[in-house]
């Protein structure tokens, strides 16, 4: 049987404190357990799964698992954030600093040149074409992709 340490806060902890400051983070479940929240090279599905429901495990037990989402979504993170992934914000209306695997070549020269990856897609030629909708949308395929950089 696997247990699962929590941490109190302490009655003087006011937990609305700035977005910005980590003070937080000492009371997270998760503290020492970064394996578990982000994904390793070349992770397969089945494992994922398995490595992100024990990280949900943490999260759902969290006493500060609502600001570790909002941090998450704020600051553009990745990984699992407050029991969330970043393909789950995403949907939610979030982005992060740039998508993840093959895309992502391609999107750190568009950030280079000052344009934000979410309103733009550099297409196989090149180019670049500008939208005002999610890309996952424009593209028709998932934000987020398992292919290797």
């Amino acid at each position: 049987m696997t247990t699962i340490d929590t941490h109190a806060l302490p009655d003087d902890f006011d937990i609305r404190g700035p977005i910005g400051d980590i003070d937080w983070t000492q009371f997270a479940n998760c503290k020492g357990k970064t394996h578990l929240f982000f994904a390793p090279k070349a992770e397969r599905p089945q494992a994922r799964a398995r490595r992100e429901a024990k990280a949900r495990s943490l999260c759902d037990k969290c006493v500060v698992k609502d600001t570790c989402r909002e941090f998450a979504r704020v600051n553009h993170e990745y990984g699992l954030w407050g029991g969330e992934s970043e393909e789950e914000r995403h949907l939610a209306g979030y982005t992060i600093a740039a998508p993840v695997g093959l895309r992502s070549a391609k999107y750190r020269n568009l950030r280079d040149k000052g344009i934000p990856a979410d309103v733009a897609i550099a297409t196989s030629d090149g180019s670049v074409a500008m939208v005002d909708q999610p890309i996952s949308i424009i593209a028709g395929e998932p934000a987020f992709t398992d292919e290797p950089a």
